[in-house]
């Protein structure tokens, strides 16, 4: 058990259900990453958590995961070219750890699809792009930002251009 001493319901708003993010392109950073066992354990896959960082969705997440170990070829050949996708959208090119792709901004094309044990709409990543090959659906008025801003250091590191 957890001593929850001192928390008051009744000061604190509750979250609002989260319902799936629209079908779109986000523009969003890996935030962790973690190998896990698949549910069979004859294999593993990197879990992977991404961060909307811009837009009206901002601060929520996604997930995907890649079957990089698998007995499934095919699981295994997807997964490879997923990470890929992944690696070239933020170039780097040959990480030799996950955590060398945190916090590197690119799109992720996210759809909204049914779960086949609830019938509840659930987000599905689709597909990863580098974060300059279009504007985000999520962020249809956002400006680019100036030179001079990206200098300063004031800029968080995925809205910079360099």
């Amino acid at each position: 058990m957890v001593d929850l001493h001192g928390f008051d319901a009744n000061t604190v708003e509750p979250n609002d259900s989260f319902d799936p993010l629209p079908n779109g392109d986000y523009l969003c950073v890996i935030s962790s990453s973690e190998m896990k066992p698949t549910k069979a354990g004859d294999g593993s896959y990197l879990e992977l958590e991404l961060d909307v960082i811009e837009g009206p969705c901002q601060g929520r997440k996604v997930w995907d995961r890649l079957n990089l170990n698998n007995s499934n070829e095919t699981a295994v050949k997807i997964a490879k070219g997923t990470l890929s996708s992944i690696c070239r959208a933020v170039n780097v090119l040959q990480p030799k750890d996950s955590y060398e792709l945190h916090d590197l901004p690119l799109l992720v094309k996210v759809v909204c699809k049914k779960r086949a044990d609830t019938n509840e709409l659930t987000n599905e990543v689709k597909g990863y792009k580098r974060r300059d090959a279009q504007t985000p659906v999520s962020t249809p008025n956002s400006a680019p930002s100036s030179a001079a801003a990206e200098t300063n250091g004031s800029v968080p590191p995925w809205k910079r251009t360099s």
